[in-house]
């Protein structure tokens, strides 16, 4: 998605060289809409520049820091030779990001939008998460619960969530459940604890797994796994509730798993 708006002095811009001339360089900005900007020659390199073209090319992707903005103009100056390399290498991988986000929405809203709504959906998660990439990424991690704070509705945040977690790789994902223990047994302090033992994997766990029960409040205990991917966390999720209710169901007792909480924490 690109910006409807103008960039801001200090920022930096991705952008495709247009045209080269002696004094400088004209600069499609890849971000924002209808955007061009101007490299002066004194900000294309340091040092004394002889030629122009032996250090840009046309069609070049660059990276450039914001002078600049004349509004009333259309003028937007710009430097080459301000940006470092680490400033470089992090802009374009941000902005390679963005670009996946893009088809990301794309996916999650092919049918049924206009260009209005596409818009408005984007905007809430750049004002939520910052980026688009980022509103996708915290999706993929945490669920609908990343977006609790937009004003996205239910099948808007479903489609999000469901293609964050088709398309996004992330470091980990945490997922979270409930399940409420019961026996019926004068001893049933010790079946609920084997029952815990039991949805905890009895020290079986894969080690890229995290999975920790806590308390909540009786009956109530919380399930929380953390893994790799989210398929492989929900998995998780689900066998240890099942090892819990297998275990608990073996003395006479209940074990019902649930999503939300029903008790508060204490």
């Amino acid at each position: 998605m690109k910006y409807s708006g103008w960039p801001t002095p200090g920022e930096l811009v991705v952008g495709r060289v247009d045209e080269i001339e002696d004094f400088g360089v004209f600069v499609d900005l890849e971000e924002y809409e209808n955007k061009r900007g101007l490299v002066h020659v004194s900000e294309v390199a340091s040092g004394w520049i002889k030629n122009v073209r032996d250090h840009v090319n046309v069609d070049q992707m660059v990276v450039c820091k914001v002078i600049e903005v004349d509004e009333s103009a259309q003028q937007v100056d710009l430097s080459i030779k301000d940006v470092n390399d680490h400033q470089r290498s992090d802009k374009i991988q941000d902005w390679k990001n963005e670009q996946k986000a893009d088809k990301w929405m794309e996916i999650a809203f092919s049918e049924g939008i206009d260009d209005d709504d596409f818009r408005r959906i984007a905007n809430e998660l750049i004002d939520s998460h910052g980026s688009l990439y980022a509103g996708f990424e915290q999706a993929a991690i945490h669920g609908p619960e990343a977006l609790d704070g937009t004003d996205l509705d239910d099948d808007e945040i479903d489609a999000i969530v469901e293609t964050a977690r088709e398309n996004v790789s992330v470091p980990y994902v945490t997922v979270t459940g409930y399940v409420d223990l019961r026996s019926p047994d004068s001893d049933g302090v010790e079946d609920v604890r084997e029952a815990l033992e039991a949805a905890e994997g009895n020290g079986e766990i894969p080690e890229e797994i995290d999975l920790e029960v806590t308390y909540v409040g009786a009956p109530e205990y919380r399930i929380r796994v953390q893994a790799p991917n989210y398929k492989t966390a929900e998995d998780e999720l689900e066998a240890s509730a099942g090892r819990a209710r297998e275990a608990i169901g073996a003395t006479g007792g209940s074990a019902e798993f649930h999503r939300e909480r029903r008790t508060d924490e204490e």
